[in-house]
């Protein structure tokens, strides 16, 4: 497959967090049926340190392989990508994933809000963005830029967030696709493959 059919066959499903969005990972990556038509990345605040404690957890908890970022990896529909620490994870327009190590956006390397802004702009109306429980406003700038470019924005309910601050500051500032809980969440991901 030519790569710019990858790129038009192949949604792309980002999930941003912080503090307290793990426990939700860990509540719906076991829960996953195995995904055909998109992609999933997942931009976590994470320390700054070589640690690949994450990627170890997330693999044993599903059974969507995990692929390894590494600079020019192709984006590949029915993986999940995990943005590296210590760097901010971007989306090329021929599905290539690059990486980045420019200065900390809102306190954070990887920020939600580069990884989504760079992902609206290389696939537009094909994001799927969802934004989960923080303590700080990363995230938000970036959902609106999907949202302009037409793709499908939702927070985890701010009311019952481990730490609402996140998605309540979207929430403030912009009128999502949807608001769920973490079950809606899980029954949403595993529908994408009927809705796209």
């Amino acid at each position: 497959m030519e790569e710019n059919d990858l790129k038009k066959n192949c949604s792309l499903l980002l999930i941003g967090g912080s503090a307290g969005s793990l426990e939700v990972l860990m509540a719906i990556l076991p829960n996953l049926n195995p995904i055909e038509n998109f992609a999933i990345a997942i931009i976590l605040h994470r320390k700054s340190a070589e640690d690949s404690t994450l990627e170890d957890l997330i693999s044993l908890r599903t059974n969507v392989p995990l692929t390894r970022v590494e600079d020019k990896v192709n984006l590949e529909c029915g993986h999940i990508f995990l943005a590296p620490s210590d760097y901010h994870l971007l989306f090329e327009k021929d599905g290539i994933l690059s990486l980045d190590v420019s200065e900390k956006v809102n306190y954070s390397r990887p920020s939600i809000d580069v990884s989504f802004e760079s992902a609206a702009a290389a696939y537009g109306s094909k994001c799927i963005a969802i934004l989960l429980s923080g303590a700080n406003s990363d995230g938000t700038n970036g959902l609106k830029a999907i949202q302009r470019e037409g793709g499908v924005v939702i927070l985890q309910n701010p009311e019952n967030a481990v730490m609402p601050f996140m998605p309540q500051s979207a929430l403030s500032s912009m009128s999502p696709s949807h608001v769920f809980e973490v079950d809606e969440i899980l029954d949403y991901i595993n529908s994408i493959d009927q809705l796209h």
